[in-house]
């Protein structure tokens, strides 16, 4: 079955009259748009990555880049990435691809759902396969409940379906859109210990808010609360509520480190922050056989 006719199937079987469709997307790709009166969002199938999302009244919340490559092959880059099994560089294998295979893997919509409140829910789903078994020898299935409403709530569950335990990191890297990264400050993570990813990853101590003014990319341990975003550009606050994740990670690449990365713009690193809600490191989750965890992160967009 072509793109186009794949698209077709699914808006069929899937699609809600005025309130959500299953579209081609950029490349072709196959992607679910929530048009309601409360928010508008756009979800690709491929990675079943969030691109947008605008609550009614605000403005956009996540960062996309404009030079994104949008076919099989390659990530994303801006929205809401799905990292798993792992974090960054594969410990025991250098040629894997970073932050795990599900980002670029076609996902299976399963559902999608308008509630009384407005909000809309779409659930993904990807499982093992032929595919993912040579770089990571386990049975697993993942459903990725996504809530667009006034706030997006993302539920990612990880099922072991296999006969031996797992281990496995996971976060979703989210995108934010601010006005001026240098003109930010990240509140909630006072007092927590980092691993400093740009330095060796030595471990570190938060004093006060994060002011960003280079490269940074920090891991924040034992962070399970909320944290926020304060934009005075925009002048909005961006909130995230995490439960079931004991990290924080906290990145923007700076100038230079942007220039070295062939799918985002030179300058476009002045115009978000990533601060992601994950199971990483120490905290990378363990599930026996038939057990299931769930991350959960919720969004939300303020007036400063």
């Amino acid at each position: 079955m072509d793109k186009l006719s794949q698209v077709g199937a699914l808006n069929a079987r899937f699609g809600i009259a005025g309130v959500a469709q299953v579209v081609a997307g950029k490349g072709g790709l196959p992607m679910v748009r929530v048009m309601t009166g409360v928010a508008t969002a756009e979800i690709s199938l491929y990675g079943a990555q969030v691109t947008k999302w605008k609550p009614a009244g605000a403005a956009e919340v996540l960062f996309l880049s404009e030079k994104s490559y949008w076919d099989v092959g390659h990530p994303i880059r801006g929205g809401i990435p799905v990292c798993f099994p792992w974090f960054g560089d594969k410990a025991d294998d250098a040629s894997a691809p970073k932050h795990g295979f599900v980002r670029t893997k076609q996902w299976r919509l399963d559902s999608l759902s308008a509630l009384d409140d407005g909000s809309v829910t779409v659930m993904c789903i990807t499982e093992s396969d032929a595919t993912t078994r040579p770089r990571w020898p386990h049975d697993f299935c993942v459903a990725y409940r996504i809530t667009v409403g006034t706030r997006l709530r993302l539920e990612l569950t990880v099922i072991n379906r296999g006969k031996t335990a797992m281990r496995f990191e996971e976060a979703l890297h989210s995108y934010l859109r601010v006005g001026k990264v240098g003109e930010v400050a990240v509140r909630g993570l006072d007092g927590a210990a980092y691993l400093d990813k740009n330095d060796e990853f030595r471990e570190k101590i938060q004093t006060g808010d994060i002011n960003l003014t280079g490269p940074t990319d920090h891991i924040y341990l034992k962070s399970s609360g909320t944290v926020e975003v304060i934009d005075a550009v925009l002048k909005r606050i961006v909130r995230t509520e995490k439960v079931n994740s004991a990290t924080t990670v906290v990145w923007n690449p700076w100038a230079e480190q942007a220039a070295k990365i062939s799918d985002f713009g030179n300058d476009e690193w002045q115009g978000m922050v990533c601060v992601e809600g994950s199971n990483v490191q120490a905290a990378a989750i363990e599930l026996n056989p038939g057990e299931e965890h769930t991350l959960r992160v919720t969004l939300s967009a303020l007036p400063a």
